[in-house]
């Protein structure tokens, strides 16, 4: 069902987020982001001639992972081509300090220890949320059984569906299902 009908309004910003995965000749997988900001009116920007003219992209950044059927980080590229101030893009090689990282729980806290804050760029970060859970999509119907139960294990307790104790997971992990009667009684304890 869509959203309800709004108030007569004008669009000021549009921001569009693109992922694909690519699964590669080599047997490793290419998962690339794509994020553009554009403004709807001209915004003063001295860094960039003066002005940002509606319609050019105010933020226009990429991120490729490159990632094994395990989800390990073999190579990370990002770039800048368009951002508000000049010296955005001196920060893109820091995210080469999620090479060797694996993408899964506790993941997204490695990956803010390495570039959060003053340490990386706030949209780089942004991306990596949707990046990481393409990488699961992309790889997901390509995994063996012993993966893709590696992988469930991952999910569990991440949303309402992939709950424990939910029908979805009785009926398809069947050994992951804990009943919510049990793990009630377990937390009690």
């Amino acid at each position: 069902m869509p959203l309800s009908k709004p108030v007569k309004r004008r669009l000021s910003h549009r921001r569009t987020i693109v992922c694909e995965g690519y699964e590669r000749d080599d047997g490793l997988w290419d998962i690339e982001g794509r994020m553009v900001d554009v403004k709807s009116d001209n915004v003063e920007n001295q860094e960039r001639g003066g002005y940002v003219a509606a319609g050019e992209p105010f933020h226009d950044i990429r991120m490729r992972l490159t990632i094994d059927q395990s989800f390990l980080i073999h190579q990370v590229e990002a770039s800048m081509d368009a951002t508000p101030f000049q010296m955005c893009p001196g920060i893109v090689g820091h995210y080469k300090r999620l090479e060797g990282t694996r993408i899964g729980r506790g993941w997204h806290k490695q990956a803010q220890e390495l570039t959060g804050g003053v340490e990386g760029c706030t949209h780089l970060n942004e991306l990596l949320k949707p990046l990481t859970t393409t990488a699961v999509q992309t790889l997901w119907p390509k995994a063996s059984e012993s993966q893709a139960k590696t992988g469930a294990k991952g999910m569990l307790n991440t949303c309402h569906t992939w709950a424990e104790f939910s029908p979805a997971i009785a009926k398809y992990q069947p050994h992951l299902f804990v009943p919510h009667q049990q793990l009630t009684e377990t937390q009690d304890q």
